[in-house]
């Protein structure tokens, strides 16, 4: 099935969350706006409108981030059977330096992303050695691994509290807000990691820099800031969210989704749509690697919201498969994309800005994002998408941070999609949805 054939799908008609910065609430009802009852598995966009009420005081799924307990058996069985690509992907993590449990964590009261004094990757670094290590113990079993995991997350909780620098410090918000989360939903439950301490470095250090960049954005002009900025901003709400049980903050992060002024929200981020299955990416006339970093953090928000019982995959006509196919078709070395002049304002007045061609710097950069895109499209809904199926295939298997180089582009996604997102063999795929070539 094609996703140019799919019908195009309409927002909910959502009522913001109350704007509040609570910490930790373990039993909020689910918000207005769409929101379905807890459960992974995806609801359709028709049935999460209408269960705006159900199931209030229902928690939110866990493990229910990037991962759910039936990915990880999945993961699990599939390793232990030694079956292809996922042994390929399990050994690309564990020959990960991160994902050793002999790491040693470097926790820090202040991070400072932007101007002097940056330090940093000591935290990109050591989010990424827990979710590693968490990963490594969910599939192999390892205590040692969880152990490792835990003792990092509890080190961070109980020594961060000022994430600050120049306007790069919203991106740290928002980029390590959301993999922390993700990172400590593995760990969750076990014994030892402190649920409590964790949640409140969320919601004192992130959450309140997430909700100052969605609603002010650095005191700039609306359009200033790139789609990656709110989108990484949005994934940290939506985690923050799920990590306390508090569907308030979920149902914001969502709305903001639809209904934001900002350029992640989903027709700001895919300004236009192609007939033929193409869209346009906000960042594509600026360059490459942004571009494809925007698809990971969209797919991020999506799978997230997905395995709580929310299909945002399926917005506006499934615009988001058209968008990956867009990028990833350019960066395959296709040069016959449509390309529609893109304007903004920048700054605090607004000034006029264009684009009028593709982007071509970063052109063909290896981002670990594409697995999840493509293995949610074809084995979930069974559509076709030629061009991320290409892309896949040529970067299999996937790593994570640590594998990409040490600059902090290598770190903006988690990575190791061969191993988690995988749901069926290039041989078990119907041949309608196989990749070109």
């Amino acid at each position: 099935m094609s996703i140019h054939d799919q019908d195009k799908s309409t927002s909910p008609d959502a009522a913001p969350g109350p704007n509040v910065k609570r910490r930790r609430l373990f039993h909020g009802a689910i918000a207005a706006g769409g929101l379905a009852a807890a459960g992974a598995g995806g609801l359709g966009l028709a049935a999460a409108q209408e269960s705006t009420t159900a199931d209030a005081g229902a928690l939110a799924v866990h493990p229910g981030m990037l991962h759910t307990q039936a990915d990880f058996d999945r993961m699990r069985a599939k390793v232990d059977a030694r079956l292809e690509p996922w042994l390929s992907g399990w050994n690309r993590l564990t020959a990960n330096s991160h994902s050793q449990s002999t790491w040693t964590a470097r926790p820090t009261a202040t991070i400072i992303r932007g101007g002097d004094g940056q330090n940093y990757p000591q935290l990109y670094n050591d989010i990424h050695a827990a979710y590693q290590n968490a990963l490594r113990w969910r599939v192999g079993g390892s205590t040692a691994h969880r152990d490792k995991a835990i003792q990092i997350l509890n080190a961070w909780s109980n020594t961060l509290t000022t994430v600050t620098g120049n306007a790069d410090r919203f991106l740290a918000a928002g980029i390590y807000g959301y993999q922390f989360c993700c990172a400590a939903d593995i760990v969750r439950g076990q014994s030892g990691f402190d649920l409590g301490a964790f949640q409140d470095m969320m919601t004192s250090v992130f959450l309140p820099m997430n909700d100052s960049f969605l609603t002010g954005h650095n005191d700039a002009c609306i359009t200033n800031y790139w789609a990656n900025w709110d989108l990484c901003n949005m994934a940290s709400k939506l985690a923050i969210g799920i990590i306390c049980d508090d569907s308030s903050i979920t149902g914001q992060a969502i709305d903001y989704f639809w209904n934001g002024e900002g350029n992640g929200s989903i027709r700001n981020a895919i300004p236009f749509v192609y007939d033929g299955g193409l869209a346009q990416w906000q960042e594509s006339g600026r360059d490459q690697g942004h571009s494809i970093m925007g698809i990971g953090l969209m797919a991020t928000f999506m799978e997230m919201a997905w395995n709580q019982g929310i299909d945002l995959y399926g917005a506006d006509g499934n615009a988001f498969a058209k968008a990956a196919e867009y990028v990833a078709r350019y960066n395959l070395g296709h040069d016959d994309l449509p390309f529609t002049r893109y304007s903004w304002g920048t700054g605090q007045n607004c000034a006029y800005r264009e684009h009028t061609v593709m982007g071509s710097g970063g052109r063909g950069q290896v981002r670990p994002v594409w697995e999840m895109v493509f293995h949610h499209y074809t084995a979930r809904r069974g559509f076709a998408m030629p061009n991320v199926g290409t892309i896949c295939g040529t970067n299999s298997p996937e790593g994570g941070g640590g594998d990409y180089g040490t600059t902090s582009g290598g770190f903006d996604a988690l990575g190791f999609g061969t191993l988690a997102h995988v749901r069926l063999t290039w041989d078990e795929m119907p041949d309608d949805l196989k990749p070109l070539g």
